[in-house]
C-alpha cells in the first residue's frame, strides 16, 4: 500500500498560477554528486563552501514573465531561490521553489542532464584564476 505525505499541498497543475513575472521551478538537485571522473562532491545545501548555481525545470510562470515558459530549464545563480515547498499534483510529489527572474543565467529547452559543473579555477595563494588563463604559470 502506497503512503501519502500529509504535508504535501495537493493541487492541479493547470490551476496553479504564479504572480507578476515570477518563475516557479521544480527538479533542483541538492544532494551529493559524483562526477563522471568518480570525484564525489558532497552535499552543499545550507553550507557556505562549495556553493554553486543550479538548474531547475520551470513549473509555472506569472503573466508578466516573457523570458521562459513552463517545461524549459533555467540555470539560476546560487542562492537566488526560495526554500522549497512540497506539492502533490497529477504527476506525483515535487518540491517547488520561486526563483529570482533577474538571476536566471541560462535557459534550455532540453533537460541539461547530470549537472557535472565545477569551476576550472586553480587556487593561487589568496587569489584564484582559471587554469586556461594566459597568466597562470602551473607547476
Amino acid at each position: 500500500m502506497a503512503t501519502q505525505n500529509i504535508n504535501a499541498i495537493k493541487l492541479n497543475r493547470n490551476q496553479f498560477k504564479a504572480l507578476h513575472n515570477d518563475v516557479i521551478v521544480e527538479d533542483m538537485v541538492f544532494g551529493e554528486r559524483t562526477l563522471q571522473s568518480g570525484i564525489i562532491l558532497l552535499n552543499d545545501d545550507g553550507k557556505g563552501e562549495g556553493i554553486r548555481s543550479r538548474w531547475g525545470k520551470v513549473y509555472a510562470v506569472g503573466p508578466e514573465q516573457k523570458d521562459v515558459v513552463p517545461g524549459q530549464w533555467v540555470f539560476v545563480a546560487h542562492g537566488r531561490w526560495s526554500r522549497g515547498f512540497l506539492v502533490e499534483d497529477e504527476n506525483g510529489e515535487t518540491t517547488l521553489r520561486k526563483v529570482d527572474p533577474k538571476d536566471m543565467l541560462l535557459i534550455s529547452d532540453e533537460d541539461p542532464g547530470n549537472d557535472d559543473t565545477m569551476s576550472d579555477a586553480v587556487s593561487v595563494g589568496k587569489q584564484s584564476m582559471p587554469a586556461s588563463s594566459k597568466f597562470y604559470k602551473g607547476d
